[in-house]
Parts: C-alpha cells; structure tokens; sequence
C-alpha cells in the first residue's frame, strides 16, 4: 500500500536528520514569548516536504503513479476472524471515472508519507517516540480484535460514527442507528490498555487505518462546535482565551463569545503536542511515521472510503457507516474561505507552520488568502 519512494532524499551536507531537528526545534511561540517573531518549523523540514512534493509532481505528469499496479483486495485463502494471521492489503478504491483526482491523492499521500518518513532520524516504530508522544498515540488507536485492525481516531473527521460502527462490531450495539449520547471510552479498547508486547503483536498483524480531513477546515468544524455548543468547553478554554487575547475582557468573561481570530491567537501560542485533541494536528495525534498504516482516507469521501474499509475487514454486511443525519451542517468551503479572509493573514503565517505536515503528507493544498482571492 505505500510502496517506496523512486529516489531517496538526501540531506544537504552538514545538515541535521529531518527527525532529529524536528523533535528538537519548538513548533511555534511560547507563551511569555507573544511579542517575539514567530519560530518556524526546522528548515531540513521544508526541504524534505518541497522536494518530496516536487518530485510527486513529477511523477504525476510522466505517468508513474498510473503505473502503479493495484494490490488484491484480500490475501488469499483467509480463514474467520480468530486465528488469522495476515493484514488485508487494499487494492485501489473504487472510483467513479470522474473521481481519478481522489485516487492520485491517495497516491500522493502513500509516496509522500515514504518519502518523508523515510528519512534518517524519523520515527519507525511507536518506541520510537518521546513517552508523552508515544502515551497520546496509543490512546488514540483503537483495536477490534474480531475483525483484526487498528484505527487512529481523530476528533472531528466522523470519529463518534467510528466509535459506533466498533461498538456494533463487537456486539455492544445492535445498529449504528440507534439513538444515544455516544460515551468515547466505553466498550471500547484503545491499544494503550494492552501490555507492550500485546501492543507490537496487533501493530504488525492488523489492519491499520485513519481518516483525515482538510487541517483548516478541521479547526473550524472544532472551533464552531466546541466554542459555539459546548459549555464545558467555553468554561475551560474560552474564558482564558478571552482573558488573554481580548482588550477589556473584563475579570469574569463568558468565554462564550470567542472569535475565530482570537481562537486562531491561541493556537499560535501553544505547542501542538499540549494541544486538546480536537485541534491538535494530526501528525502529533497519530504519527503516520512511527505507525505504517494500510490506508488513509478522506473526509471528502468519507461514507464510500468507511465502506470500503468495512469491506476489507470484512465486516458482516449489514454493518455500514452510519449516514449524516439531516440537521449536520459541515464547514462548507465558503465558511472556511470567509474565516480566512477575515483573520490577519499574519496571525496565519503563525498558524499554518503547525500544521504544515497535515497538509503536506495528505495532500491538502494551502490556503489561497491573497486580497485578490479574498475579494472575489
């Protein structure tokens, strides 16, 4: 599924490992640093992400990656559930004629994750990883060991329908239809709850997938929900954000009012691996280096891309992904595009390095904030 990159890339002479400089440079401000100019992602990061986007281009326009021949869908000969002892391989999704642009970004993303995590210094394994790290990325893969794979959650791509499809898969749920507030840690077994041993076996044998979605739009979907409909959140984040970001707040603000730029301020300031989940990148939450995963999909195609991985677990076939209800509303493209547009374009220069390996390794094109796009 993520074959190897055509040509290595190799650091400039003298230069520091890509995975060394990035565990050891700061992503972004401290906090007693506001008035400070803004700390870049290390420099041999943005050599690996622009030459390995380039050469994707590259293979794009010679026709490599529509050579690329597609894997079977099963291996052979699988037994039940119990007792198997290989990983579903996917072959190529099953796409429209019109939808050819969703396949070569899946293709993007497989060579650029191989690319850049193939780099000397990079993690290969979750051991790999800082124990803070490590203690959040095995929190958030959950385990279904009747149907053999793993899936890194992550907040705010479709991860309560996640949630509901395993519970009906070990039979805790009769359907994913049925009515109740979803508990996310019930009847539900996440690889941090195994012994490291447990933990190494599942991570080679199974299945391994995410879902993912445009970083922007992702923080406003957090933004609109967390600020907009929960109190617990205002209470514990927009009260202090409020208080820090806003002139005149006041000792005692409602923290129900955050705008997006001052929500946007405090995401400049804080370190992504301390961030709450439902805005910390997804790099940080399930660490596409450290962990080989079978499949990516899109929230762009989120129910086709839910189903397919359903076939290749080969869940029973009345288990499908759960439809949006009629009342979700998602960030639509033209709601991201206004925020952007009303947001200080520098404030976003702060911002987007953060989560520059979100767009980078899953093929999400920057934002477009020039004041010609922006009066259009």
């Amino acid at each position: 599924m993520f074959p190897r990159p055509l040509t290595p890339l190799a650091a400039p002479n003298g230069a520091e490992p890509l995975g060394r400089a990035l565990r050891r440079a700061p992503l972004g401000r401290a906090r007693a640093g506001l008035g400070g100019p803004p700390l870049l992602l290390p420099s041999m990061l943005m050599f690996a992400v622009i030459v390995a986007s380039s050469g994707l281009l590259l293979m794009i326009e010679r026709g490599i990656l529509a050579e690329m021949k597609p894997l079977p869908l099963h291996p052979p000969n699988r037994e039940d559930a119990v007792g198997r002892e290989t990983v579903p391989r996917p072959g190529r999704l099953s796409l429209d004629a019109g939808d050819s642009d969703l396949q070569v970004r899946q293709d993007v993303r497989n060579r650029t994750l191989r690319a850049v995590c193939g780099q000397p210094g990079m993690p290969r394994d979750p051991w790999d990883l800082p124990v803070g790290q490590r203690r959040t990325l095995l929190r958030h893969i959950l385990v279904s060991d009747r149907y053999r794979f793993l899936y890194c959650y992550v907040p705010k791509v479709a991860c309560s329908n996640w949630k509901r499809v395993l519970k009906v898969l070990a039979g805790v749920l009769d359907n994913v239809d049925v009515r109740l507030k979803m508990d996310h840690r019930s009847d539900l077994v996440f690889l941090a709850d195994l012994r490291p041993d447990e933990i190494r076996y599942r991570l080679q044998h199974y299945f391994k997938f995410l879902f993912v979605r445009d970083p922007l739009e992702r923080l406003l979907s957090a933004y609109r929900n967390k600020f907009g409909e929960i109190p617990e959140y205002q209470q514990r984040y927009g009260v202090e954000i409020v208080r820090r970001y806003r002139a005149g707040a006041g000792p005692s603000p409602a923290g129900d009012d955050v705008t997006f730029p001052e929500f946007l301020r405090y995401l400049a300031d804080e370190d992504p691996e301390r961030m709450n989940e439902h805005w910390m990148p997804v790099y940080h939450l399930c660490q596409p280096c450290a962990v080989r995963y079978d499949f990516v999909g899109s929230y762009e195609r989120l129910e086709a891309d839910a189903n397919q991985v359903l076939e290749w677990v080969r869940a029973p076939p009345h288990v499908r992904f759960p439809a949006r209800q009629a009342w979700y509303r998602p960030a639509s493209p033209e709601s991201l595009h206004y925020h952007l547009c009303s947001a200080p374009r520098a404030l976003l220069q702060d911002v987007l390095p953060k989560y520059i390996l979100d767009f980078s390794l899953f093929a999400y094109p920057l934002p477009n904030v020039t004041r010609e796009a922006c009066h259009q």
